[in-house]
């Protein structure tokens, strides 16, 4: 195994186990190595964090577990963050990002901002269990380019709708983004949003493509 693949392993392995020193150790061996922070967050936290949701989905592991791993891939960006954002000075562009009301669900949302973040986006991330208004203010405060939302339960994934009316309503130019697991591409296309994202590793392709667009 080359040193390279050898520390995508450790950084992989760091999310999956939610060891936060290993995550530490491996996201400085990944810089000293040379490798790209977008390429170790893709290919080492981001693979370790679609194990974790995985086995999250299967219920053989729980909340408490996935925070745990959400730590883990937290200390290795805040270490890869400071390089990243040195090297993109010029944003590619600003993504609002949240879970909405009534849902307190972030696996799928954390690792999409993770995935962007590491992709040169500056990514505001409002949390879970937001109100649509609270995404349309975000989007305007921030000159967003991207909105993006998740949703989870077939309660809530209505509120991706209103986020699209409030937008059209505000006459904000940003472009929108949907996943969770009640979502799919019929559902987006029928609210009007721009993009349906079955996953973290597509979420930056989308977004490229949206901001590009």
């Amino acid at each position: 195994m080359s040193d390279k693949a050898a520390i995508m392993e450790s950084l992989k392995k760091a999310v999956e186990t939610w060891d936060i020193k290993l995550a530490e150790t491996a996201a400085k061996q990944a810089l000293d190595a040379g490798i790209a922070p977008g390429d170790a967050v893709e290919n080492g936290l981001g693979k370790g964090m679609e194990t974790i949701s995985n086995l999250f989905d299967e219920a053989k592991i729980f909340l408490p577990q996935v925070l745990a791993a959400s730590a883990a891939m937290e200390k290795a960006l805040s270490i890869f963050e400071p390089v990243m954002t040195k090297g993109a000075t010029a944003s590619r562009g600003t993504v609002v990002i949240a879970t909405v009301l009534g849902d307190i669900h972030e696996i799928g949302k954390n690792v999409v901002a993770a995935m962007l973040k590491g992709a040169g986006y500056n990514v505001v991330d409002l949390g879970r269990d937001v109100p649509p208004e609270k995404f349309i203010e975000a989007a305007q405060e921030n000159n967003a380019d991207v909105v993006g939302a998740s949703a989870l339960m077939t309660t809530t994934v209505v509120v991706q709708k209103d986020i699209v009316d409030l937008l059209k309503e505000a006459k904000h130019p940003a472009k929108t983004i949907f996943g969770g697991a009640p979502a799919s591409a019929e559902w987006v296309e029928s609210i009007g949003g721009d993009q349906y994202c079955p996953s973290g590793a597509e979420a930056v392709e989308m977004v490229n493509n949206l901001v590009k667009g």
